[in-house]
């Protein structure tokens, strides 16, 4: 008899342990389109191509959308809406997060394939995993069945999505409230290996910094005067913008790094350590990165009946 209740006990201690190890990833699904729509991963990968190829650029423009839609209110397409109080309008938005039309067409072919059946926010997940493909990164499988959201919140854009000007405590607490650990917030930084960013936003990093290189510095201020000029770009990466690799973080350890955020990864703090191995290690960045996209894809998803599955994804049906 004592040796039964063990048993039961024992199994059903086990069965928490496994619910609670799966439950981040049990309301998504990597063969959730399996059936109703087989062609959706070759679909949205042909557009990404087309599109990458058209613009480097917009590669770190995909991946950069999905970052800012999966911290405000979790990924569920809602940075995508064009509504009142919307979050495209938000300061880290305004201006910038750009790829809408894309997005668009992406909607389209596959709504071409199967209507009705894929929601905006697997179609921003899947394109961001295609970008980083097609400029030389890591793949990974992405776990689907996300439903679109018929709100948006610019309030949640503006208070979520940490500013360029951030200190390391700051970008810690930002990533710790989205349920990323500070390893994985130094990973996913790395998505700046590519892209580039406005004069705005590093123009007090290139004026007022120390951590900074002072040829660097004084190379970028010929783009980016102290006032006028706020949409002139540079390079997130100084070397090789267009391609997916660890670069991003070697200049980190030469003060090379364009925003304050960025160089705050390496400044005598807690994270210095993991850039280092990031540095000199191409595989665990790749790795890393890989696996905190998956978790950040994973944040607050809209499953079941919540939500919708948006016919357009600029409005709600």
């Amino acid at each position: 008899m004592a040796s039964a209740m063990l048993l039961k006990f024992s199994l059903a201690f086990f069965a928490i342990i496994f619910l609670s190890s799966t439950s981040v990833y049990a309301q998504l699904s990597v063969n959730f389109y399996a059936k109703s729509c087989p062609q959706l991963l070759s679909t949205v990968r042909a557009a990404v191509k087309k599109a990458v190829a058209n613009e480097k650029r917009m590669g770190a423009s995909l991946l950069r959308l999905h970052f800012h839609d999966c911290f405000v209110n979790g990924c569920d397409g809602s940075i995508l809406l064009d509504v009142k109080n919307g979050e495209k309008t938000a300061v880290p938005n305004n201006n910038s997060v750009r790829g809408f039309e894309v997005i668009d067409n992406i909607k389209t072919q596959v709504e071409k394939v199967c209507r009705g059946v894929v929601s905006c926010a697997d179609i921003l997940t899947i394109a961001a995993r295609d970008s980083v493909v097609e400029l030389g990164g890591p793949s990974w499988t992405v776990p689907l069945g996300r439903r679109d959201s018929r709100t948006a919140s610019k309030s949640g854009a503006n208070n979520n999505i940490p500013p360029p000007t951030s200190n390391l405590s700051n970008l810690i607490s930002k990533f710790q409230a989205q349920g990323l650990s500070t390893k994985e917030m130094v990973a996913l930084a790395g998505g700046h290996t590519i892209g580039e960013a406005r004069c705005t936003s590093f123009r007090d990093h290139i004026y007022k910094d120390s951590n900074i290189a002072k040829s660097y510095a004084t190379s970028l201020q010929a783009k980016c005067p102290r006032s006028g000029g706020d949409n002139n770009l540079s390079p997130l990466d100084l070397h090789t913008p267009t391609v997916f690799e660890n670069n991003y973080y070697k200049n980190l350890q030469s003060q090379k790094g364009l925003l304050h955020s960025d160089q705050e990864l390496f400044h005598g703090g807690s994270t210095d350590s993991e850039v280092k191995t990031y540095s000199s290690n191409q595989n665990a960045f790749f790795n890393d990165f890989a696996a905190a996209m998956v978790k950040m894809g994973d944040i607050k998803p809209l499953t079941g009946s919540s939500g919708e599955i948006r016919k357009n994804c600029r409005k709600p049906n």
